[in-house]
C-alpha cells in the first residue's frame, strides 16, 4: 500500500529529508495523523509506504495545482506576484516521474518506507512569476505580506513560503531518478496557458 502525502507539512526554510518527522506548526500538519496510522501499519506484516509530493507535480494535465492557481491569480489581477524578494523555493517534480515512483514504491518500497517525489530540489517563486508573467505579457511585481494577502488570496502561504525537500534517500533505496522536464521548462509548454 502507498500512503499520498506532503513535504509542506516538514519543517520550513530547510531542505526536508525522508528521515524528517512532520511539523505540527506547518500548514500541511493536518495529514500528520494519516502518515503516522498509515505507517504503523508496518508492524501488522502491511507493506506500506508514505510517498510525500511538492507543491508543484507539474506536466501536461496540471489543472488544479499550485502554479494554476499562480496562472489563475495573475489572469484575475493583471499581474504576475511574488513576495518580497521572490527568493522562497518550491520543490517540484514532473508528473510522469512521480508516477514511476508510485509504481516502484508499489513493486519494491520496504514496509514502514517514507519516500519523497522530488525532481528538483527548488524553482524560486521569483522564477515562476517571471515565466508566468512573460507568458501572459503581464507585468512581474513584487508584493509586501501584507499588499500578498489581498492578490493571492488562499495562496499567500503558500506563496511566501519555503517548500523544499531532499530526494536523496529515495533515489538510493529504489533507484529511481527523474527524467522529465523541471518546472521552468515545463512551463514552457502551452497547455498551463491555454484557455
Amino acid at each position: 500500500m502507498v500512503v499520498t502525502s506532503v513535504i509542506a507539512y516538514l519543517a520550513p526554510d530547510r531542505i526536508g529529508t525522508e528521515e524528517d518527522a512532520p511539523d505540527v506548526n506547518t500548514a500541511g500538519k493536518h495529514r500528520i495523523a494519516s502518515e503516522g496510522e498509515a505507517l504503523s501499519l508496518a508492524s501488522k506484516s502491511v507493506r506500506v509506504s508514505e510517498l510525500r509530493l511538492p507543491p508543484s507535480v507539474h506536466g501536461e494535465g496540471d489543472r488544479g495545482g499550485f502554479v494554476p492557481a499562480l496562472i489563475n491569480v495573475a489572469r484575475r489581477t493583471g499581474a504576475s506576484a511574488y513576495v518580497g524578494e521572490g527568493a522562497n523555493r518550491w520543490s517540484a517534480v514532473h508528473r510522469l516521474d512521480a508516477a514511476r515512483l508510485f509504481r516502484l514504491a508499489l513493486e519494491a518500497a520496504p514496509a514502514g518506507s517514507r519516500l519523497h517525489a522530488i525532481g528538483e530540489e527548488g524553482a524560486s517563486i521569483r522564477e515562476i512569476s517571471d515565466v508566468i508573467g512573460r507568458r501572459l505579457n503581464f507585468p512581474v511585481v513584487s508584493k509586501s505580506v501584507e499588499e500578498a494577502r489581498g492578490h493571492f488570496g488562499w495562496l499567500t502561504h503558500f506563496a511566501s513560503q519555503n517548500i523544499q525537500a531532499s530526494s536523496k534517500l529515495t533515489e538510493e533505496l529504489l533507484g529511481w531518478k527523474p527524467e522529465h522536464a523541471d518546472l521552468l521548462r515545463d512551463l514552457e509548454g502551452d497547455y498551463y496557458f491555454k484557455g
